[in-house]
C-alpha cells in the first residue's frame, strides 16, 4: 500500500497528465451531534471533474477515510474493495474527459487534521472546523492533494438545525432542509478549502473601498467564536485591524481582493497559530482572549491576522507550485504581516518585535543540523510538514527585508504587482518571482538568490577598530564568519551604530551611522574614519540584514554595565538578542546574562521585548545554567522578579509580565506562600487583578512543588469548568510531584490514543517540568525505545508533539547525549521526519551541555 505520504515525484507526474475542471462535494454532519460510534463519522459525497493528457492512463485520488460505499468513473462503477486502500481511490484507463463520483464515510478528527469535532464541556454543543495544511483535505472529500491542480470548488453541507455553518464561498439562499450551500470559488488548492460548523456566536461587518479605477468595493466581513467565549470576543479590535489591513494591501498590491467575503473564524484546539483559507480564515481561539493581556498579545494577535490577510494574494491567488517553494508564501506573508503592521495600525513597534522574538525562532532554527536553505528540498508530505519552521517564515521574511532595501522598496512592491496580475489563480517557483523583480530593479538576483535564497546558515558579523592617540577612529571594519560546516559568506546591507554616553543621566545615545554594504570575510567602514571612539559599535543598527551580531570587547563591557541605558528601543532590543546569542553559542555565561536581565529588564519599555527576556532567562536558567548554581540562579530571579513586580506601575501590561515572571520561577517557601496568599485574597499587590487566566498560572509552580494538590486543582475546576479550564486542569494534574501522576501522565500520552490534541500538549506540558529531574529520569530510555513506534501508530501532528514534547531534555547529561546518538545511529531507516526531529532535540541538548560548561567555567 502506498500510503499517505504523497511524494514530490508522483505529484510531478499526476500534474503533468491531469487538469482538474471543478469539484462539487457535499458533506452530511448531522451525525456529529450523536453518541458513541454513530458519532464518528460523516458522509463526504465528491463529484470531480477533470482531464486527462493521456487517454487510457492511470493515475490515483486521494482519501484517507475508513469506509468507501461507491466509486464511479465515467458513468463506469468501481468495485471500492478493488480500488481504495485506506489512502488512494486507483483510476485506470482514464478519458479525454473524466467525472469520478466518490461516496465514502470520513472521521471526524480528534487531531486538529481534517474534520475537528470539539464538544464544550459548558454546554455540550459541538463544534467544527476543517485544518488541512500541507495534505489533510483527504481526510473530508476525495481529491487530488496537491497545490498545482487548482479548480473551482463548491461546496454543500447538511448540518443540524440552528447552526452556523460557513465555507469559503459566500452562502447561496436560505438552507433547505438543513442543507447549506455555497457560491463556486475561484480556482484553489484542496489545502485552503475549509467548512467551518456549529453553533458559533457570529458578529458582522462590511468593508468599504473605492478603487483606483472608481469601482466600489464591497467586502462582507465576519467573526467568530463559541458561545461559550462570547463575552470575552471583542470583534471591534478585529474588524479595526481587518479593515486598516485591507487598506493597506489594496494600496500596494493594486489588485482587488479576490475572494468575495472575509470570514475570520477562532475555533477550539487548533493546532497553529492561524490558517489562510480564502474567505473563511481559521485562528487559534486563544486569541479571544479571557482575562487580562499585555498589548504584546493584541500586537501578536494584529500581526496574525495581517499575516493571513497577506497570504489571500501571496499563496492563495498565487501559490507555490510544490512545497520546496513553500517560503513563496509564508515569507512573504511574515514580511507582509510586519510591513502592514507597523504602517497601518496602531502598533507602530513593529519591527522592534520582528527584530527580538520572530528573528530568535530563525537564527534557532538556522543553527539545527536540520537547517536548510529558505527555497528547500521537499521529498514528500512529511518534510513538507515539518518545514513551516524558522527558516520558512522568519528567516525568509528577514531575507526579503533585506530584498527591499536591495532592489529598493519601490521597485519590489511593483514586482509583487506584476507577480499578481500575470499569474493570478496559478502556480510559480522561485524563478518566476525573481524574473518579475530584475524586470522591476534592473538588478540581476541570481547571485543574490544563491547566496540567500539557496544556501542555509547564518554569517556571524563582528567590528574591529584600531584608534590613534587622541581616541579617534583609525579603522573600522566587519568581519564576517560563517560555521565551518556551512562557510557561505553572504552581501549584506547594514547599518554600523557609534554609542557613547553624553548626558548627565548616562544615557547611551548614538552620535554617528554609517550604511554600507559588507562583503566576504572583511570590509572596512570608510565612513566612520577618524570618528570619536565609541563605547558601543552596533552592527546592523536599524536591524537591515540577517546575521548574528557580535561585539567588541570594549562594547561587551559598555553592555554589561549599561544596557539599559540605550536611548533607542530597537538598538537596544538587538543588543538585547545579541547577547542571547552568545549565551546561547556558550560565549557568554549564563550567569551574565540572568545578570543583565536582573539590573536591566525592569527598565524596558517595550512590553514584547520584555516578555521575551521572561522567555528567555527563563529557558537560560532551566537549560544553560550549571547545575550547581541553578538553585541560587532561581531565587535571585525570583527575588528580583518580585521586586520589579512591586514597583511597576499598577494595573499595567508591566505588572502582569513580572506577576507572571515570577510565578514562573518561584521555588521557596516564602515565595510559594505568596503566590497561595494571591490565590486565596489574604495577599495583595495594588493593581494586580489576578484573574482566571493568572489563578492557573499561579496554580502550577504551586502544583509543581506540592503546595496544591488534586483538591484544589479540582475545586479550580468548579470555579472555571470551561475547555480552557480543563486544559489547565489537565496540565496541572501532570505536573505533581509523584511518580504515579508521571507515569499516568506518560501513558495518557504514549500508550494510548484517547486524548485530544489540546490535551495531549496539555498532558506533555505538565509532565516537563525543569524542577523534576529525578522523577522524570526514568523515562529518557523509555522515550527512546518508544518514538517510533509512537510514530508509526499516531497521526503526524500527535507524533510532532510527543516527539518533541517528551525527549528528556530535562536529563542534561552525557548520558542523554549518548542515547540520542545511539538511537539516532541504531536507527538510519526511520522515517527521515522522525530522524529530523530526534536530531534537533539532540542538538539543543549538546548546546545546552556547552552552556552549561561555560557558566560552569566562569565560577571557577
Amino acid at each position: 500500500m502506498p500510503g499517505e505520504n504523497l511524494t514530490r515525484d508522483e505529484a510531478r507526474e499526476r500534474a503533468a497528465l491531469l487538469s482538474v475542471d471543478g469539484y462539487d462535494v457535499a458533506l452530511d454532519l448531522r451525525s456529529v451531534v450523536l453518541e458513541g460510534e454513530a458519532a464518528r463519522t460523516f458522509r463526504s459525497r465528491t463529484t470531480i471533474r477533470f482531464r486527462c493528457a493521456e487517454p487510457g492512463a492511470a493515475t490515483f485520488a486521494d482519501l484517507v477515510a475508513p469506509a468507501v460505499t461507491a466509486v464511479t468513473l465515467n458513468g463506469r462503477e468501481l468495485d471500492p474493495a478493488e480500488v481504495f486502500d485506506g489512502t488512494r481511490v486507483a483510476l485506470a484507463d482514464l478519458a479525454a474527459e473524466n467525472t469520478l463520483v466518490v461516496d465514502a464515510r470520513c472521521a471526524y478528527s480528534r487531531t486538529g487534521e481534517g474534520l475537528h469535532r470539539f464538544v464544550d464541556p459548558e454546554d455540550g454543543e459541538v463544534y467544527l472546523y476543517t485544518q488541512y495544511e500541507p495534505a489533510d483535505a483527504r481526510r473530508v472529500f476525495a481529491n487530488f492533494e496537491q497545490p498545482d491542480l487548482k479548480a473551482p470548488f463548491r461546496f454543500e453541507v447538511t448540518a443540524p438545525d440552528g447552526w452556523v455553518v460557513l465555507s469559503n464561498g459566500a452562502q447561496e439562499g436560505e438552507p433547505a432542509a438543513g442543507t447549506y450551500r455555497f457560491a463556486e470559488t475561484r480556482p484553489i488548492s484542496t489545502y485552503i478549502t475549509a467548512v467551518v460548523a456549529g453553533p458559533y456566536h457570529y458578529v458582522s461587518d462590511t468593508y468599504r473601498r473605492t478603487l483606483a479605477d472608481g469601482t466600489e468595493l464591497e467586502i462582507p466581513l465576519g467573526a467568530l467564536c463559541r458561545k461559550g467565549l462570547s463575552r470575552h470576543f471583542d470583534p471591534a479590535d478585529i474588524f479595526t485591524v481587518t479593515k486598516q489591513g485591507l487598506d493597506f494591501f489594496h494600496e500596494h498590491f493594486d489588485y482587488p481582493y479576490p475572494f468575495g467575503k472575509y470570514d475570520q473564524a477562532f475555533v477550539p484546539e487548533y493546532n497553529i497559530g492561524a490558517m489562510e483559507n480564502p474567505g473563511c480564515v481559521t485562528f487559534r481561539e486563544e486569541f479571544v482572549f479571557r482575562g487580562k493581556v499585555t498589548e504584546a498579545s493584541y500586537e501578536r494577535r494584529a500581526n496574525v491576522i495581517l499575516h493571513e490577510m497577506a497570504h489571500m494574494w501571496f499563496g492563495d491567488l498565487v501559490t507555490m507550485r510544490w512545497w520546496d517553494d513553500l517560503w513563496l508564501k509564508e515569507s512573504f506573508a511574515d514580511f507582509m504581516g510586519a510591513l502592514s503592521l507597523v504602517e497601518a495600525t496602531r502598533f507602530t513597534n513593529g519591527w522592534i518585535t520582528f527584530a527580538n522574538g520572530r528573528k530568535a525562532w530563525a537564527y534557532r532554527a538556522d543553527q539545527l543540523p536540520s537547517t536548510h536553505p529558505v527555497t528547500a528540498d521537499i521529498r514528500d508530505l512529511e518534510d513538507a510538514k515539518l518545514n513551516f519552521d524558522g527558516i520558512t517564515y522568519a528567516k525568509g521574511a528577514a531575507v526579503l527585508k533585506q530584498l527591499v532595501a536591495y532592489v529598493g522598496r519601490d521597485a519590489f512592491l511593483e514586482g509583487a504587482r506584476r507577480y499578481f496580475k500575470r499569474h493570478a489563480y496559478g502556480n510559480t517557483r522561485l524563478t518566476d518571482l525573481l524574473s518579475v523583480l530584475e524586470e522591476t530593479s534592473g538588478r540581476d538576483l541570481a547571485t543574490w538568490s544563491r547566496a540567500w535564497l539557496e544556501t542555509a546558515g547564518v554569517n556571524a558579523l563582528t567590528p574591529q577598530a584600531t584608534y590613534d592617540a587622541e581616541g579617534r577612529i583609525t579603522e573600522l571594519s566587519i568581519l564576517q564568519e560563517a560555521a565551518p560546516e556551512r562557510p557561505e559568506l553572504r552581501p549584506h546591507r547594514v547599518a554600523v551604530g557609534l554609542y557613547r554616553r553624553e548626558n548627565a543621566d548616562g544615557a547611551l545615545v548614538r552620535y554617528a551611522r554609517a550604511e554600507l554594504d559588507v562583503a566576504g570575510p572583511r570590509t572596512v567602514v570608510t565612513e566612520l574614519t577618524g570618528a570619536d571612539r565609541p563605547e558601543l559599535i552596533l552592527v546592523n543598527d536599524d536591524d537591515l540584514t540577517y546575521c548574528k551580531v557580535r561585539f567588541d570587547e570594549r562594547s561587551l563591557q559598555t553592555l554589561r554595565g549599561h544596557l539599559g541605558e540605550i536611548t533607542e528601543p530597537l538598538s537596544r532590543a538587538l543588543c538585547w538578542s545579541a547577547v542571547w546569542g552568545l549565551t546561547r553559542d556558550g560565549l557568554m555565561p549564563a550567569r551574565d546574562y540572568l545578570d543583565l536581565v536582573l539590573r536591566f529588564a525592569g527598565r524596558e519599555s517595550d512590553i514584547g521585548v520584555l516578555q521575551s527576556l521572561h522567555a528567555q532567562a527563563g529557558y537560560a536558567l532551566t537549560h544553560y545554567t550549571a547545575p550547581e548554581h541553578r538553585d541560587l540562579a532561581a531565587r535571585e530571579l525570583a527575588q528580583g522578579a518580585l521586586h520589579e513586580l512591586r514597583l511597576a506601575e499598577p494595573g499595567s501590561g508591566h505588572q502582569l509580565s513580572w506577576a507572571r515572571f515570577f510565578s514562573s520561577v518561584a521555588t521557596t517557601a516564602a515565595d510559594l506562600q505568596l503566590l497561595q496568599g494571591l490565590l486565596d485574597g489574604t495577599a495583595k499587590i495594588d493593581g494586580l487583578d489576578v484573574d482566571q487566566e493568572l489563578r492557573w498560572t499561579f496554580l502550577e509552580p504551586l502544583t509543581a512543588h506540592g503546595a496544591a494538590d488534586q483538591a484544589a486543582l479540582d475545586a479550580e475546576l468548579r470555579r472555571d469548568d470551561t475547555a480552557s479550564g480543563r486544559r489547565h486542569h489537565v496540565r496541572c494534574l501532570a505536573a505533581r510531584p509523584s511518580a504515579e501522576v508521571k507515569a499516568r501522565a506518560w501513558a495518557d500520552v504514549v500508550e494510548s490514543d484517547e486524548l485530544s490534541n489540546a490535551l495531549v500538549e496539555a498532558t506533555i506540558s505538565g509532565f516537563a517540568q525543569g524542577s523534576q529531574r529525578e522523577l522524570t529520569a526514568p523515562y529518557a530510555p523509555k522515550y527512546f525505545a518508544a518514538v517510533e513506534r509512537v510514530w508509526r501508530e499516531r497521526s503526524i501532528e500527535i507524533g510532532m508533539a510527543v516527539v518533541r514534547g517528551l525527549f528528556p531534555a530535562h536529563q542534561d547529561r552525557q548520558e542523554t547525549l549518548d542515547a540520542a546518538d545511539a538511537w539516532l545511529s541504531g536507527h538510519p531507516d526511520a522515517p527521515p521526519a522522525l530522524r529530523r526531529l530526534v536530531s534537533e532535540a539532540r542538538d539543543d541538548l549538546a548546546r545546552a551541555l556547552r552552556a552549561q560548561a561555560c557558566d560552569a567555567q566562569a565560577a571557577r
